[in-house]
């Protein structure tokens, strides 16, 4: 196995702590109970994203060239990669790009596609990549897809089109079409994003509320007309930071929310202000902006006497840096093939702050019913790629992958007491952030903990007796560093990865645990002779 692909959670390849760390007077106390749930824990929250922007499709996934290229021309050591991950989910193909895409541009033979100008990316698409490929790599990676409609620039019709071309059964002209382009079976998609950020002025087709409302709703109808059972996704504000924030939501909601089990959200966040404190503690603001937009759902449903409860699709959520590798975005007569765009560079904080922002969806599993984070590779990536070069796991993909891993059964609520910390974005938050999972049927218990301090250890003390006391200590990493701004790069892939989390004990029922400042922490236990829950490689 390559450096770039080897099990961050073995021993061999993580950076050990040997020398417990000291403890500190005022622990993070945490109660656990099997009674006490959010919900299951929804495989769907462990998506990403691939968006044909800058290198995420082209020398990203795609690079028939390459010397692990498949048949098919996509890079062997990005789909292991992807696999060890374990991405559930991917969100195609924008995006931003979407909005003025003609997904009959990507069907049929490669040869006699055309070549187009993307408007939204300056760039130009050669559409090598469409709708068969991406459903062909989508089995090789084993994930489920969400597919998105133009509605910037089309419309409810080609809709339609699309889904009848997808979903369709032979003996319809798009159906037939489909099985002459290779493919026989109907792929069956079951959720679909009616567009992407039309609140946005940058989005081409951008649309008011109510002009987008109304053709969300006809869209949404139309596909309900061919397959009832489909889940549509409504779009939301782009961020919170919107103008219309709240008042987008209830109009889109009004009109389109009776046919849409979902509605989308969609936010990043980002040191360059300077104010890690505030950046450590992102998950907070998080968990408002999704209860703000339960609370909206929540209201436009009791409007309308409406029972069914509205879920969120956080269908892009990630960190962000300004890009080390990136050119400027092409203007005027540049028309680049993937230029390198938004290309970003992630560091142990931007790490922890991931593990952190999943920590969050768990705790919301009970609202949040899908969730992307944006991209895959190479733009603000888990993964980064070089043409003809390597591919590796940047330090953001290593908390994903634990995660996606370990967090199985239901989300346990963590009765939790401690010290807090002051922050300038997001005032009074708790210093040490938890979350459990407890799968009742293996026996198996993770809990996640997230230390957003600078200055000291923590100490987490986690009371397992209402629980199952007799549970054993099977594993304890942490992904911390002395230096918080580490890296990997092509150089070197492996110079942060998971490590074991020194001094951690189980006794009389109560875990222990020191966490390292700026640290975000994994915890798995299980049912004594439970050899299944013992497995460490996701």
């Amino acid at each position: 196995m390559s450096r770039s692909t080897q099990s961050p959670t073995t021993g061999a390849a993580a950076k050990r702590t040997d020398t417990p760390l000291p403890g500190t007077a005022a622990p993070t106390r945490v109660r656990l109970h099997s009674d006490m749930t959010v919900g299951p824990v929804r495989r769907r929250l462990f998506g990403s994203f691939i968006e044909h922007m800058g290198r995420c499709v082209y020398t990203g996934i795609h690079e028939p060239s390459h010397p692990s290229a498949n048949a098919q021309g996509f890079r062997r050591d990005v789909l292991e990669l992807v696999r060890h991950l374990g991405v559930t989910l991917i969100r195609y193909p924008g995006g931003n790009f979407v909005s003025g895409y003609r997904w009959e541009d990507g069907i049929g033979p490669v040869q006699e596609r055309p070549v187009r100008r993307d408007l939204a990316w300056h760039s130009t698409e050669p559409n090598t990549v469409g709708l068969h490929e991406f459903m062909d790599w989508l089995d090789l990676v084993d994930a489920e897809p969400m597919l998105a409609v133009n509605l910037g620039t089309r419309g409810e019709q080609q809709a339609a089109e699309l889904l009848e071309y997808v979903n369709g059964e032979t003996g319809t002209d798009l159906a037939d079409r489909r099985i002459r382009n290779g493919r026989t079976e109907p792929w069956d998609v079951r959720l679909w994003c009616l567009g992407n950020e039309m609140d946005g002025p940058w989005q081409i087709g951008h649309r008011s509320a109510a002009e987008y409302g109304a053709v969300a709703a006809r869209t949404a109808a139309l596909l309900h007309r061919a397959d009832p059972a489909l889940e549509l996704v409504a779009f939301g504000s782009s961020f919170p930071s919107m103008p219309t924030f709240g008042s987008w939501e209830r109009e889109v909601l009004e009109a389109a929310g009776s046919d849409c089990s979902l509605i989308s959200a969609h936010i990043y966040y980002s040191e360059d202000d300077g104010d890690r404190t505030s950046y450590l503690a992102s998950a907070v603001d998080l968990e408002r902006y999704l209860d703000a937009v339960c609370a909206t759902a929540d209201h436009v449903a009791a409007t309308q006497r409406r029972r069914e409860t509205t879920l969120i699709s956080l269908d892009e959520w990630g960190v962000a840096r300004a890009g080390d590798g990136a050119v400027p975005e092409p203007t005027g007569e540049d028309w680049p093939i993937a230029p390198r765009l938004a290309e970003s560079t992630f560091t142990v904080v931007d790490a922890v702050v991931v593990g952190s922002l999943l920590i969050s969806l768990l705790r919301r599993t009970d609202r949040v019913g899908a969730a992307c984070q944006a991209q895959l590779v190479n733009v603000l990536g888990l993964i980064r790629t070089e043409p003809a070069g390597p591919a590796w796991l940047q330090t953001i993909a290593h908390p994903f992958a634990l995660t996606s891993a370990h967090a199985r059964g239901q989300v346990l609520r963590t009765a939790a007491s401690g010290p807090t910390l002051a922050t300038a974005k997001h005032g009074e938050v708790e210093r040490v952030q938890t979350v459990a999972t407890w799968d009742e049927d293996t026996g198996a218990l993770t809990v996640l903990a997230t230390h957003r301090g600078q200055d000291a250890p923590a100490a987490l003390e986690v009371d397992l007796s209402d629980l199952d006391p007799d549970l054993e200590l099977t594993e304890a990493l942490v992904i911390t560093d002395e230096d918080p701004s580490a890296t990997n790069t092509a150089d070197h892939p492996d110079r942060v990865l998971p490590a074991p989390l020194a001094g951690t004990t189980l006794s009389d029922g109560v875990l222990h645990a020191n966490l390292p400042p700026i640290s975000w922490a994994m915890l798995r236990l299980h049912r004594p002779g439970n050899r299944d829950a013992q497995r460490v490689h996701p």
